[in-house]
C-alpha cells in the first residue's frame, strides 16, 4: 500500500519512512503542507500519516482542504502529547485517527491496516478469497491452508486486489498504490507479477479484464 508521509523533521520523517518500508509499506515522504497538497490534488495514497506543524501550510490546514474536496483517504494524524486542542480539532475536521510523539512504529504501522481496513469496509483483519488468505499484520500468504512465498512487490500486489474482490482496478490504479516516486518501474513490471502470483496461487483468483485491468474473483474465468 502506498502511504503519505507529511513530516518536517528530517530524522523523525527518515525513521518513520523506513520503518513503514520495512513493515511493507510503499511510502512517499514530503515536508510541507503545500506540497502535501499538490501531491494529494494529483495521486491516490491508501492513507496520509500528517503531522501537525508543518511549515508553508500546516496540518490542520492541508486535512481541513482534503476533507473539502470529499477526498476519505484515511488520515492519522501525528501529534505531541500536549496539543490536546489540536488533536480534538483534528478529529473533528475529520481525522481518522492520532497517535502521539514518541510513538511506536509498530503501533504505527498496525493503526494505518486498521484504518485501511475501515477505509474499505472490512474490519476483519484477514483477507479471503477463494481459498486463499492473507494476512497483512503478520505479512504471510496461505492457499488452501498452505503456506505461499510472495515477494514483498507480489504481497502488496495480492493484498491491493483482495482488499477490493469483484472491482476491476485498472493499471494506474495498482502501479499507484505499489509504487513510489522514486521507484524505477519497467513498462511490464505489472504483468510479471500478475504471472507470478497466478503461477503461484491458481489461474482462476486474478483475471484480466482487457483493456480495462484486473480483479481478483471466484467468478472462474470466461
Amino acid at each position: 500500500m502506498r502511504i503519505l508521509l507529511v513530516e518536517d523533521d528530517r530524522m523523525l520523517g527518515d525513521g518513520l519512512k523506513a520503518g513503514l518500508t520495512q513493515a511493507g509499506y510503499a511510502v512517499d515522504w514530503l515536508r510541507d503542507g503545500e506540497a502535501a497538497v499538490a501531491a494529494l490534488s494529483t495521486e491516490t495514497f491508501a492513507a496520509v500519516v500528517l503531522d501537525l506543524g508543518l511549515p508553508k501550510r500546516d496540518g490542520l490546514s492541508v486535512l481541513q482542504w482534503l476533507r473539502g474536496r470529499h477526498d476519505a483517504t484515511p488520515v492519522l494524524i501525528l501529534t505531541a502529547r500536549d496539543q490536546l486542542e489540536d488533536r480534538v480539532r483534528g478529529l473533528d475536521l475529520g481525522a481518522d485517527d492520532y497517535v502521539l510523539k514518541p510513538f511506536d512504529l509498530d503501533e504505527i504501522a498496525a493503526r494505518l491496516r486498521a484504518l485501511v481496513r475501515r477505509a474499505h469496509g472490512r474490519p476483519e483483519p484477514l483477507l479471503t478469497l477463494g481459498g486463499i488468505e492473507l494476512n497483512p499484520a503478520a505479512h504471510t500468504v496461505t492457499r488452501a491452508g498452505e503456506p505461499v512465498e510472495l515477494t514483498p512487490r507480489e504481497f502488496e500486489l495480492l493484498h491491493v486486489l483482495l482488499q477490493n474482490p469483484g472491482r476491476v482496478l485498472t493499471r494506474r490504479t495498482l502501479e499507484e498504490q505499489l509504487y513510489t516516486w522514486n521507484d524505477a518501474v519497467d513498462s511490464n513490471a505489472l504483468e510479471v507479477h500478475i504471472h507470478h502470483l497466478r503461477r503461484k496461487l491458481g489461474n482462476t483468483l486474478i483475471r484480466t479484464v482487457r483493456g480495462v485491468g484486473y480483479v481478483a474473483s471466484e467468478t472462474p474465468h470466461a
